[in-house]
């Protein structure tokens, strides 16, 4: 048992809304400040953007491409969106190695059962069963939160699920530390009958929604369109909101950062070559500029 203890009538609750974690959350605050004094838990964010819907012909997966590390942004183009199965993609949300080595293990797994069964299509509800069960085996400890789409048999089909292991089969989802700003635009926009162009484009729009609104997310849109038939579409950076501009293919900064050739004059320059070979500093004659 707890040393700490609460009692339910410490802390009274105030009335007009359901506040049913407020004795825990207090427990939580007198436990911390005990064992850690100044310092409370701290949530974690995941610092990504990633989306998914079911149209009337597949799924279109979304993710944003930037990395972070704390403050710092690790990678400007990063890939968040994975491989499990020809049929079958996944976004990944949280540590990078994390997400890539997980669905990693899972596409893998994914092709010996094709192997050993002899079928040419995967089960979505297949790789779903498999990353619920390895992530629950490992109890929340794998920081990898998932968006798996896929088309199949029955149909296509979309899951989202995180790192503790619970799953949810929905029309449409959002994750990571911009999905509140994509859920925004997916509630605004989002039919049971969209076509594969409005799909793309909610997405698209989604993404830069948690772009532009999320400091954790940034940099480029990726897109994933599994179709019906088999066929699977990947939309590399196809939207590049932050490019500073292109010419003659090279990147060209703002012109109040170019300067100018003459910008700085020299005053004037000698040069005297030593016998001993080498020149330091002694040998540089600086000339003053009249005035």
């Amino acid at each position: 048992m707890s040393e700490f203890t609460l009692s339910p009538t410490s802390t009274p609750s105030p009335p007009g809304f359901s506040f049913d974690l407020t004795h825990r959350n207090a427990l939580i605050a007198q436990s911390a400040a005990a064992n850690n004094p100044g310092k409370l838990p701290k949530a974690l964010k995941t610092g990504t953007t990633i989306v998914g819907l079911v149209y009337s012909n597949g799924i279109v997966l979304g993710a944003d491409t930037r990395s972070t590390n704390d403050t710092t942004v690790a990678d400007k183009n990063c890939d968040k969106i994975h491989y499990i199965a020809p049929n079958i993609y996944c976004c990944g949300a949280g540590t990078a190695a994390d997400t890539e080595k997980t669905t990693e293990t899972i596409a893998s797994q994914m092709e010996l059962l094709r192997l050993n069964c002899g079928s040419s299509t995967s089960r979505v509800v297949t790789a779903c069963t498999l990353l619920k069960r390895m992530l629950f085996r490992h109890q929340g400890y794998i920081s990898a939160a998932l968006i798996l789409g896929g088309c199949d048999v029955n149909g296509p089909h979309l899951y989202q699920i995180y790192p503790h292991g619970s799953t949810g089969k929905l029309p449409f989802t959002t994750m990571g530390s911009g999905s509140l700003a994509a859920m925004a635009v997916f509630e605004e926009g989002y039919r049971d009958d969209l076509e594969e162009g409005e799909a793309v484009e909610l997405v698209r729009r989604a993404i830069l929604a948690g772009i532009w609104n999320d400091l954790g997310s940034g940099s480029n849109v990726d897109t994933c369109v599994i179709r019906m038939d088999g066929s699977v579409e990947m939309g590399r950076n196809c939207v590049t909101p932050n490019d500073v501009g292109v010419l003659r293919e090279k990147v060209v900064r703002s012109s109040v950062l170019d300067m100018k050739r003459g910008t700085t004059a020299v005053i004037g320059e000698s040069f005297r070559k030593r016998s001993g070979g080498g020149v330091t500093l002694e040998d540089v004659v600086i000339t003053e500029m009249e005035t």
